[in-house]
């Protein structure tokens, strides 16, 4: 079976906490687990030091711990933060996880120091490690594990937070902390160039008084004497960095899919100050996100993180029936602008929305320009509602004399814009305004825009007023609503050749916050045979349309993509074929893969 056009699922296994009948005895059996932060907890410490952890349904955190035959009552509304962070060698991770626990009071979590800690200690687990280590073996997996998971359950990781370094360093280690529900909040990877990586290792000093470290070039020592008596650390060579590297690189490439979407990619190539800027200002909003949700009543999912995503309620059926019911207009209004804010809230500032139902498809008879404005206006009025200053920009007439003109798919929405009911609250021409598209139109006090449907005409290109504009926003986001960016011919095919890899390069610089596609049969638009949907920042998802014996619909999910799947990877998802089993599309096929 071969699919023409391409919208995703998001599975609903959510895990609910259990309700357990509670008695304050301190006879009950015990066990420690990392609980979800989708409920309160209650715990219970005993005499023997051994913890019982209920979950609650309440909105606050219960803890009733026996001291000396007295109850201790503890109830905070503060959800900890869960975080991991990875990096290569000389990345500047300790440095990063030095300034992040200073700033939010984490309990930072090595493997090597609980190694060292536990082995000094004499402990079960750190004597297994001995054994290991003694022989010159890496010290098992299951070993690590557990005792990672008994520091995650020590009353000052539950109550403060934690932050996990470096660790999990394969797919297996990954994996059994996701069968154990310890899932962090978000995961942090710095990335630096690797030649400067292996200049920070070559160049990098060791204190044996101090134990500080320094650099010969960019941390010189203070005095001459700490300089005299530096030495370089034996894997701080160049041969042994570039070991490391490869090594570090295979792990992370096996990991990165279980944290996908909590993965947070950060340019590790700047000073500590201006790295920690963005952790900071990531960290604070997953932090206040969590607050505001205990508030409001509201659970954490538990769940597999690549896969599930917080109050989604599946594609919704019927999608061939215009015009759409209102209810399915608000669904998709409001699916755009959660992806749209979680991804400006991470600092992502080139961003398009691409959604191609029936009534936002323009290559359909039942295409819709109200649909299309209601959409702008949601999300417009939403970011209103946090203070931003709004510019809604709908590009103008382009070319000159016969040449004038815009698309028809335009034509009329500025004026449509204009006399649209922008709320009670009088939010047109103060906090949202109407603009065209090109750098001119970028004032000060705008902090966001959203560019309605750009796209270019036959003989005529936007992309250059389309530049002029994101240069002139700077930092400020700019969000596309179904852009259509490729080249149109023009008279002699001028347009079509002079500079047509910079404009392309140019157009795949915006990433998207939104996808979603209905898949129909090669050249029909019916019946509808699944969809393809991606909310950033989650995976692509690709689902099959089915229907029962009653003639009811439902979409049930096929497979997930860390990137926009092409021609070939849906054909075989739809046809149960094994991924490694792909081949490369021909023909007409091939021309159309290069559509995704």
């Amino acid at each position: 079976m071969l699919l023409h056009s391409l919208s995703p699922l998001h599975s609903s296994n959510v895990y609910s906490p259990s309700v357990f009948p509670f008695s304050p005895s301190p006879s009950l059996s015990s066990s420690s687990s990392s609980s979800s932060s989708s409920s309160s907890s209650l715990s219970l410490e005993t005499s023997s030091n051994r913890i019982c952890s209920l979950r609650l349904y309440s909105n606050a955190h219960l803890r009733i711990t026996y001291k000396s035959n007295r109850l201790k009552l503890n109830c905070s509304l503060k959800e900890p933060l869960k975080v991991m962070i990875s990096g290569a060698p000389a990345s500047g991770k300790g440095t990063q996880c030095e300034l992040i626990v200073n700033k939010f009071g984490l309990v930072h979590i090595s493997t090597g120091d609980l190694l060292r800690a536990e082995v000094s200690s004499g402990t079960e687990i750190g004597n297994k490690a001995k054994e290991f280590m003694n022989a010159g073996r890496l010290v098992p997996d299951e070993v690590v594990t557990a005792m990672v998971t008994a520091r995650l359950s020590c009353d000052d990781a539950k109550e403060k937070g934690w932050l996990l370094d470096g660790y999990p360093r394969s797919f297996n280690q990954a994996q059994s902390l996701q069968k154990l529900k310890i899932i962090p909040d978000v995961y942090f990877v710095l990335d630096v160039p690797d030649e400067t990586l292996i200049d920070r290792c070559v160049g990098r000093r060791l204190d044996p008084v101090t134990g500080k470290i320094y650099h010969i070039k960019s941390f010189p020592p203070e005095t001459e004497e700490i300089k005299a008596r530096l030495i370089t650390r034996p894997d701080d060579t160049e041969e042994k960095v570039k070991s490391r590297l490869e090594i570090y690189k295979k792990n992370a490439d096996s990991i990165s899919a279980t944290y996908s979407n909590i993965m947070k990619k950060i340019d590790g190539n700047h000073s500590k100050d201006v790295v920690f800027e963005v952790i900071d200002s990531i960290l604070s909003q997953v932090q206040k996100d969590k607050e505001t949700k205990i508030k409001l009543g509201k659970s954490w999912s538990s769940s597999n993180p690549s896969s599930v995503e917080d109050n989604w309620r599946g594609i919704p059926t019927k999608l061939n029936n215009v015009p759409h019911s209102r209810e399915i207009r608000k669904y998709f209004y409001e699916d755009v602008l959660q992806a749209t804010k979680r991804a400006i809230n991470d600092g992502r500032t080139r961003l398009k929305v691409e959604i191609n139902i029936p009534e936002l498809n323009p290559e359909m008879d039942v295409y819709r320009i109200g649909t299309l404005t209601e959409l702008v206006r949601t999300i417009a009025l939403s970011f209103a509602d946090d203070g931003k200053h709004v510019k809604v920009c709908v590009q103008g007439s382009m070319g000159e004399g016969a040449l004038a003109g815009m698309p028809l798919q335009l034509a009329g929405t500025r004026k449509i814009l204009e006399f649209m009911d922008w709320g009670e609250y009088e939010a047109m021409g103060t906090f949202i305004n109407i603009g065209s598209i090109g750098g001119k139109e970028v004032e000060e006090q705008d902090d966001l825009f959203i560019l309605v449907a750009p796209q270019n005409a036959v003989g005529n290109c936007i992309i250059d007023d389309l530049r002029a504009m994101t240069d002139a926003a700077g930092n400020r986001p700019v969000i596309l609503i179904n852009p259509r960016l490729n080249d149109l011919p023009g008279s002699s095919g001028i347009m079509q050749t002079m500079g047509r890899d910079k404009r392309l390069e140019y157009a795949s610089s915006f990433e998207n916050c939104y996808f979603f596609r209905l898949l129909y049969y090669a050249g029909t638009q019916y019946p509808i045979m699944g969809a393809l949907r991606f909310s950033y920042p989650y995976r692509y998802e690709l689902y099959k349309r089915v229907e029962d014996p009653y003639g009811k619909e439902k979409y049930v999910i096929l497979s997930t993509f860390p990137g926009k799947p092409s021609i070939d990877e849906v054909n075989d998802a739809f046809e149960g074929k094994p991924r490694n089993e792909s081949k490369k599309a021909v023909g007409f096929w091939g021309f159309l893969s290069g559509i995704f």
